[in-house]
């Protein structure tokens, strides 16, 4: 077949392939149109998961007459400078808007501010309509209508109209938690309105936002993060290790105000959090990276998903680092969902007590009283009746002194008067976690504040802090190291044997003794003791696997902190050791100065706190 030049409508479909993905893709670029026209407000309505109809309608800049037909042209932008190094703005590329019309019926009418009328412009499977007079307020309304009409085999890669529409709503809330001043609306047919008011660009407002998007628990269990680093500046917020989702969704993060999913900065998220959250467990993480555009390539995905960072290893360190030092400076903190979890185990009605009476409430009572009348009340048929325990007359039973006499074992000072006999309880209700009041089922610890209850998984918290101990010892210098009787060769890349050799010193601190054996090997001398009998030749790979991805030696320490943490778990207090006022007190005062102490080394909580108010709305008197 001869070369030949495609036709421009054929160009914008295999553009549109690339671009174009499913009806989330065209709200993306149309969002994206508006807010770098400067609108402050915009709607969204679909229909049909958005096969059927797309509507974005912005109050921005506008669009003037004799620009339109510009605008539906490839590669006209009014965005880009001369210097593709330099954007500035969320698009850039000039390919959205006649990719969109070469797959489907699309129409943008459009008023600019400095214009009493509008004009409105069409596009049907890539074939231009004449631009013609228009009534509409200022800005600008881009519709879509049959999305992939044109192109009709992509209409059978699509999936159902729930999972688009839940695609959509991602996109937009994606959106929304970078720009909190502009007000968001998404509604249509196919789906409940969703409304995101528009805050301000304080910090504070930006944290209104993301409480709109992601929820308000969020706020109360997140700890804010600012740091700069060679001129990148991160910010934002992320969730203290209790307070975790069962997959990454919630995980946002921003470069220069543009929704990124890179991969780069998700494993820096993961290795931030790796030794507080379980391993199926996902932090929620809001991160606004910050830099001068010029060190990062944004146009190295076609819908512009990824960046490049010039310095990999710079942007990483910054997200771990910062991530762990507010972790450390946060102290300890319990989640505010495991007090409500506590609640509705607490509520009436909430547990089975193994009778077949009503669980409780007011109307049961009623019913009961109703029936049987005030003079007729049966206590033995009265749903508060005491569990159990069958029901005899006063005049039948009398007190049954014998069975009152069990109560009475002898003189034992209260939980009170055991958790003070070393140190003032009303001293130490001042402390994070309280002063020990007493110890249930030989492993949870009952502590008090001045205006809560906690309650503390010994076993767990022990294990923190002996892990965390080990950690110390284990990274404060050099770990021990064994020779090996004849050295391990292993046969690399050449370039995987550079890498490995350019990390030799850090390995080293780690006991890990490598130096290059020829051109595509390396030979290995010494291992880490604590690792014992270990499979060298996949550690050594696994290692050069991660120095190519991610420019660290991470692998090795995981390696040596998952020992500690097993060491720790055989170590610490276990459950069923009683223990005694001073030794709860004692445990709790190391956790408050230890990091991380709120969960344990497989990132279970060590302890639950509800506050007096709680408990106080459990009775009824708030």
């Amino acid at each position: 077949m001869p070369i030949r030049q495609l036709s421009e409508t054929m160009i914008n479909q295999i553009a549109a392939g690339e671009v174009i993905e499913r009806p989330a893709s065209v709200v993306k670029e149309l969002v994206e149109n508006a807010l770098d026209a400067g609108a402050s407000r915009v709607e969204v309505v679909t229909a049909g998961g958005g096969l059927n109809l797309i509507r974005v309608t912005d109050d921005g800049s506008g669009i003037s007459e004799p620009e339109l037909a510009l605008a539906i042209a490839r590669h006209c932008t009014s965005k880009l400078t001369e210097d593709i190094n330099d954007i500035r703005s969320l698009g850039f590329r000039g390919e959205a808007l006649p990719s969109i019309g070469s797959v489907s019926r699309l129409s943008i009418r459009s008023r600019p501010a400095t214009s009493d009328s509008a004009a409105e412009i069409g596009i049907e499977g890539g074939r231009v309509l004449p631009v013609k007079p228009a009534a509409a307020n200022r800005g600008t309304t881009v519709e879509v209508r049959d999305l992939f009409f044109a192109t009709p085999a992509r209409l059978k890669f699509m999936k159902g109209e729930r999972a688009e529409s839940s695609a959509t709503s991602d996109v937009v809330k994606r959106i929304a938690i970078a720009f909190p001043a502009v007000r968001f609306t998404l509604a249509g047919s196919d789906r409940s309105t969703l409304e995101l008011p528009a805050t301000d660009d304080s910090t504070q407002g930006s944290l209104r936002r993301v409480a709109q998007v992601m929820g308000a628990d969020f706020p109360d269990n997140s700890i804010a993060i600012e740091a700069m680093r060679e001129g990148v500046h991160l910010t934002g917020h992320v969730s203290i290790p209790s307070f975790t989702r069962a997959n990454a969704l919630q995980q946002y993060a921003y470069v220069n105000g543009r929704p990124v999913r890179d991969k780069l900065i998700a494993g820096a998220i993961r290795g931030a959090f790796a030794d507080v959250l379980p391993r199926d467990r996902h932090a929620v993480t809001v991160l606004f990276l910050t830099l001068d555009p010029g060190i990062v390539d944004v146009n190295v995905h076609p819908a512009k998903a990824d960046v490049r960072f010039r310095d990999p290893g710079l942007v990483r360190g910054l997200i771990v680092g910062s991530i762990r030092q507010a972790l450390a400076d946060a102290g300890i903190r319990a989640a505010t969902t495991g007090a409500a979890g506590m609640m509705a185990a607490f509520r009436p009605g909430a547990a089975s007590y193994g009778h077949g009476g009503p669980a409780n409430g007011h109307r049961s009572y009623e019913a009961s009283y109703h029936a049987s009348g005030p003079a007729g009340f049966d206590p033995a048929r009265s749903p508060h009746r005491p569990l159990d325990m069958g029901f005899e007359s006063f005049d039948q039973r009398g007190l049954r002194e014998n069975e009152q006499a069990a109560f009475d074992t002898g003189p034992l000072a209260s939980a009170d008067a055991r958790a003070g006999q070393s140190e003032a309880a009303e001293t130490l209700l001042g402390a994070v976690l309280g002063a020990a009041r007493a110890q249930v089922h030989e492993n949870y610890i009952v502590a008090q504040t001045k205006d809560s209850l906690i309650i503390v998984d010994q076993h767990a918290a022990h294990e923190r802090l002996v892990y965390e101990a080990l950690k110390n010892a284990l990274h404060s210098r050099a770990v021990p190291s064994q020779m090996l009787l004849l050295p391990e060769i292993v046969d690399l890349p050449e370039e995987d044997a550079e890498r490995l050799a350019m990390h030799s010193e850090t390995l080293a601190r780690f006991g890990l003794g490598i130096e290059r054996f020829g051109p595509g090997a390396v030979a290995v001398r010494e291992t880490p003791s604590m690792l014992g009998e270990t499979n060298v030749q996949q550690l050594v790979r696994d290692l050069a696997d991660e120095i190519a991805d991610n420019d660290t030696v991470d692998t090795l320490k995981e390696r040596l902190d998952k020992i500690a943490a097993t060491m720790a778990c055989h170590g610490s207090v276990r459950s069923g050791r009683l223990l005694k006022a001073e030794e709860m007190n004692a445990l709790l005062r190391q956790m408050e100065a230890t990091p991380g102490s709120g969960t344990c080394n497989h990132g279970r909580p060590t302890y639950i706190e509800l506050k007096l108010a709680d408990i106080e709305r459990l009775f009824g008197r708030r």
